[in-house]
């Protein structure tokens, strides 16, 4: 297995450490956070610095992954990833062994597929993204970079979602349309 840095240790770092387990593909070896929270856990791991120094963990690990969630703004998960990009960090594709993806669905660097998501085909995932338990993106759809599709939203078929935009969970579009960059749907919205 790979080592790997996860950088974010709220609620969706939680939810991400599960997919991680369960994939098998990579080693956690700590969380970067808030330096008030060095040496506390999340689950099992433990909080082993802040951003400020990844420039001497890319030494002992080069996978890394943004694992905080989005909710308001996609705005700190873009500069996070910009900066472990420039720091030469490789991000990968997390897929939880639960969930579907065609194999004609393409999915971006540092993104993360959670339990139960199902892509079909032709969709394209951008980087950064996070595609929720039980979210479902449909065929042909096209998803920007930084973008979080939350639980059991439906993206019906064809669908352009600009960079940035949240999804919230329960969340139903209509096919074939088009959502602009840093678009915020609340839970529970129609998309027409």
């Amino acid at each position: 297995m790979k080592d790997i840095i996860l950088i974010g240790g709220g609620g969706h770092c939680k939810a991400v450490i599960d997919v991680i387990e369960q994939e098998g593909r990579f080693n956690i070896i700590g969380i970067i956070d808030k330096a008030e929270l060095l040496g506390k856990n999340v689950l099992d791991y433990q909080i082993i610095g802040n951003d400020s120094e990844l420039n001497n963990l890319i030494k002992k690990c080069n996978n890394a992954l943004i694992t905080i969630g989005q909710i308001k703004s996609p705005v700190l998960r873009i500069k996070l990833f910009d900066k472990v990009l420039k720091l030469g960090f490789i991000l990968p594709t997390i897929v939880s062994p639960r969930a579907y993806i065609s194999r004609h669905a393409r999915i971006g660097v540092g993104s993360v597929i959670m339990h139960d998501a199902l892509v079909n085909a032709g969709a394209i995932i951008g980087d950064n993204c996070i595609i929720n338990t039980k979210s479902l993106v449909e065929h042909g759809s096209k998803i920007g970079n930084h973008c979080h599709i939350s639980t059991n939203a439906v993206i019906n078929g064809d669908v352009t979602l600009d960079d940035g935009s949240f999804i919230g969970s329960g969340v139903i579009t209509k096919e074939g349309i088009r959502i602009d960059s840093n678009f915020f749907a609340k839970a529970g919205s129609i998309i027409k």
